[in-house]
């Protein structure tokens, strides 16, 4: 689909939840550079901006919030974000972009005031970096080529947030090592209003849908790391695959409480994603939000520990900030797979202990890129 056949996505049509969507702080930051650029090359202004989203099917339209020339032949536009009905710490504030050409023919990302700096391994951008994630760049590489084509598509992009440095305080990212600011995020552009109680409705829906018929299998995902291999590998259908996102502790209840209620016995419960929010059942913590519990990683170490890692590398891992930067500790040797398939087998146990209507609890981690942690199969 090309980009002028990309279909307009309608924030007005309420998530399954009945909540409404929002945009990611890296769709605003896109919308600004766009708007930026059309000033700054062609001298126009946009009210709004349509900006494509991943996937090649949707372009979302943006409202302009300001834009000006600025002193320097740079121009700088603000978009203030809506997060819709998620508690995003982040809704209401101003996200803007100051473009200005440069002579490298590159484009080239800086932080600006309110947007952090990654000071520390695990991040998915490299030390030194502007704490903007890949996806959001992408995006602000394609609408720089939108707007300019293919050549001389050299410039500057500062991206900044209004009170950021105040904002990123509410967050993990001090935790994490970004500082000065918020992090520019977003995978598919839209926020979910995925982390209210009300959330807690629709995913018992959910799952009542997935065992309708008396499945042998179902799988939990907390987002969307592990859904590949949920599709792919496991053959289950759509319906089968819930999406139960911070809310794991609420969803095996609902689940056996279902099962009960049916009299009927699940085969497989399977459980598919990224150690940062699975570990943390180790610890006891069943609601995984990051304004409810605490970090992995304390976890993934007290596990290495009692399995018999070297001291040394225990207490690297409880001072990794991301258990992304866990696995760049470890590496790909043998015990590195041993210690998540333990992690594995233990999140299962725990799990199984509360699901007498399930015989099996299958747990699966992966890393960010998709790539196996644990077992394979």
């Amino acid at each position: 689909m090309s980009k002028q056949e990309l279909r307009a996505y309608d924030l007005s049509i309420p998530a399954d939840n009945g909540l409404k969507r929002g945009r990611t702080t890296g769709t605003c930051a896109t919308a600004a550079v766009k708007a930026a650029l059309m000033l700054l090359r062609f001298g126009e202004r946009s009210a709004t901006v349509a900006v494509a989203l991943p996937g090649g099917e949707y372009c979302m339209n943006v409202p302009i919030a300001r834009i000006s020339k600025q002193d320097d032949g740079s121009v700088r536009a603000d978009v203030v974000k809506d997060a819709g009905d998620d508690p995003d710490q982040t809704h209401g504030a101003t996200i803007f972009a100051i473009v200005k050409a440069n002579s490298t023919n590159q484009i080239r990302f800086i932080a600006g005031p309110g947007v952090g700096t990654v000071t520390e391994p695990g991040i998915s951008v490299p030390i030194g970096d502007p704490a903007i994630n890949p996806v959001p760049r992408a995006m602000m590489r394609t609408a720089v080529q939108e707007v300019c084509g293919a050549q001389d598509a050299g410039f500057d992009l500062w991206i900044g947030c209004e009170n950021g440095e105040q904002i990123t305080k509410k967050t993990f990212n001090p935790r994490l090592g970004i500082v000065g600011g918020i992090s520019i995020l977003g995978t598919t552009g839209v926020v979910e209003p995925m982390s209210l109680a009300a959330y807690k409705a629709s995913i018992e829906v959910y799952i009542r849908v997935a065992l309708g018929g008396g499945p042998d299998a179902i799988a939990f995902r907390p987002g969307n790391i592990g859904i590949t291999f949920a599709r792919d590998r496991l053959k289950l259908l759509p319906k089968r695959i819930v999406h139960v996102s911070n809310f794991i502790g609420f969803s095996i209840e609902a689940t056996q409480r279902i099962l009960k209620e049916d009299n009927f016995r699940l085969g497989t419960l399977w459980v598919v994603g990224h150690p940062g929010k699975l570990a943390k059942i180790i610890d006891g913590v069943w609601d995984t939000h990051s304004s409810k519990s605490g970090m992995a990683m304390a976890a993934v170490a007290k596990v290495a520990q009692e399995i018999g890692f070297n001291s040394s590398v225990v207490r690297a891992i409880a001072a990794c900030n991301t258990t992304e930067a866990v696995l760049e500790e470890l590496g790909n040797g043998e015990r590195s797979k041993e210690l998540w398939v333990e992690l594995e087998n233990r999140i299962g146990l725990l799990m199984q202990e509360q699901l007498g209507q399930v015989d099996k609890v299958a747990v699966r981690l992966f890393s960010m890129n998709g790539t196996a942690l644990g077992a394979e199969a």
